[in-house]
């Protein structure tokens, strides 16, 4: 029987599984699970358990946090914005970025899939495909990682780097799980944030779990579906119309107010026509906030990244409008740690060397299994010049 991660598993749930298979040392879950979750750190024999419990705490429970491969930091009037790279098991890698806030307060934005097969056609990770999700433990690890190893103080956690969280569902509400567990990180879920593309049905999912607390932010980048489904293939699945109907529902409080990001591209989606398309898909959402993002360029730009005259006219266009907003700082975009430039489009090809007929690996240009395309496939329109 494989191992049990002990950071896939809340403090409640290891002690229930300790009972099941150990014979004897169970009564010390708590305290293995605490010192885990708050130490980094797998040491049963620490509580004076004999070798025979030691040994079946070894032999049915794992705790492995995957090696540090490469940092990147960069350093702005805002502070220092740090990439940290990891090496999974596989040997596949996955990136975490921890961003300065202000008054010694630091936000880790966390991946929840190698790769991602939503193609968005101005992110870093979309050009990657999908290579897999991220499980519980590999999610928990980034924190742990980030805590225990590098002693970054995090206080919230964003599900913003590579891979669209609700694609990989079941792992990150798991996850969510383990973050908010009071006898463990106990991460209150104000300080969670889930991002998404707009997986409709996950965003179902989610509102199925009860999390009273939870924030949820939805990239949009496009209020018209013509220009939504070319640069965000995802829209070719569901529409605005559907997305709109999906955040409507979800309500998990009386005062939520719903994040609404997107990323500004010149000469594609900054117009005042497009401000006004903002409004309007945000008008029956009750409280939102509109988070303007400039682009951040990658190693294949889709145009260049927008100068702050441009990001100002667009938020003011968009306040005219009556939507409260605010722009994004841009920070780590020197080491490709900025919002949309996280991942390693060589890693497919690595992958695909490796394991030429594994099914994981998803051509460029095709549809996988959901139907979503890659943007290798999109036709952007041309650049239109800014008033």
């Amino acid at each position: 029987m494989a191992r049990i991660p002990i950071h896939s598993l809340t403090n409640t749930e290891l002690r229930k599984r300790a009972r099941e298979l150990l014979p004897r040392g169970h009564g010390f879950a708590r305290r293995v699970h605490r010192r885990a979750m708050l130490e980094g750190r797998f040491e049963p024999e620490r509580f004076g358990l004999g070798p025979e419990a030691c040994a079946a705490w070894a032999s049915n429970f794992s705790f492995d946090l995957p090696d540090i491969v490469a940092m990147k930091s960069d350093e702005s009037e805002h502070g220092a914005t740090s990439k940290m790279v990891l090496r999974l098991d596989d040997g596949l890698e996955a990136e975490s970025v921890c961003i300065p806030m202000g008054r010694d307060r630091y936000t880790l934005c966390v991946s929840s899939q190698v790769g991602c097969k939503m193609g968005c056609a101005f992110c870093e990770t979309g050009r990657m495909g999908l290579l897999r999700h991220l499980r519980t433990e590999e999610i928990i690890a980034q924190v742990l990682v980030a805590k225990h190893r590098l002693g970054w103080p995090i206080r919230n956690i964003v599900f913003m780097g590579m891979g669209e969280a609700l694609d990989n569902a079941d792992h990150v509400i798991q996850a969510i799980r383990v973050l908010n567990d009071e006898a463990g990180l106990a991460i209150g879920q104000e300080r969670l944030t889930i991002c998404t593309a707009g997986h409709v049905e996950g965003i179902r999912a989610l509102d199925r779990q009860n999390f009273k607390r939870l924030n949820l932010s939805i990239s949009l980048n496009a209020a018209n579906d013509s220009l939504r489904s070319e640069i965000m293939p995802v829209n070719r699945r569901t529409n605005l119309a559907e997305l709109q109907d999906a955040l409507k529902g979800y309500r998990p409080r009386r005062n939520f107010a719903l994040g609404v990001n997107y990323c500004l591209l010149p000469g594609i989606n900054d117009t005042q026509e497009d401000a006004r398309g903002v409004a309007d898909l945000c008008g029956p959402l009750g409280r939102v906030l509109v988070n303007v993002i400039p682009y951040n360029p990658g190693t294949k730009p889709l145009t260049r990244a927008p100068e702050e005259a441009e990001v100002e006219q667009f938020i003011a266009w968009l306040r005219a409008e009556g939507l409260p907003v605010r722009e994004r700082v841009t920070k780590g975009r020197s080491v490709m740690a900025a919002c949309g430039q996280l991942g390693n489009p060589e890693a497919r090809r690595k992958r695909a060397m490796r394991e030429s007929s594994s099914s994981l690996v998803i051509p460029r240009g095709h549809a996988d299994a959901s139907g979503v395309e890659s943007s290798s496939s999109l036709v952007i329109p041309p650049a239109r010049p800014h008033p």
